[in-house]
């Protein structure tokens, strides 16, 4: 019997002087995700429903955006790969929201490769904070 190997597991959370409503606005109109994801987002174009086409580095990738306004979640996965992606929550915090973005790396991946995304990730959620706070 093998036994299961989740991987690993990383999450990054920052505060933002605005509402979580806001903030899920903002995150859930994928056309957003250029300003604030610029490395991996060039251009967004809706496809379907819940399916945007994003133009990356890599070549165009087919995303699915997971919205559940309600709870402050707005997740980022592969339109065919479901569990992979950005998934992300906005909760309230004493002055305004907590901004939760967590990531799922294979079993196996490289520490330096997980602590270069990480970083990017912190990126994006500073750059969420700033258009969100400034109204952008």
């Amino acid at each position: 019997m093998t036994s299961f190997q989740p991987g690993r597991a990383e999450t990054r959370t920052l505060s933002v002087a605005a509402p979580p409503e806001r903030v899920v606005e903002y995150l859930a109109d994928a056309r957003h995700l250029p300003e604030w994801a610029p490395g991996f987002a060039t251009s967004v174009d809706h496809e379907r429903d819940d399916i945007w086409r994003v133009g990356t580095g890599d070549g165009p990738r087919r995303v699915a955006v997971r919205v559940a306004a309600a709870h402050g979640v707005v997740d980022f996965v592969s339109a065919d790969a479901p569990n992979l992606g950005l998934f992300t929550r906005a909760v309230p915090n004493l002055t305004g929201a907590e901004l939760i973005f967590s990531l799922f790396f294979p079993e196996g991946t490289e520490p330096a490769a997980v602590d270069a995304q990480m970083a990017v990730v912190g990126e994006e959620l500073r750059a969420v904070r700033e258009h969100v706070e400034s109204g952008r």
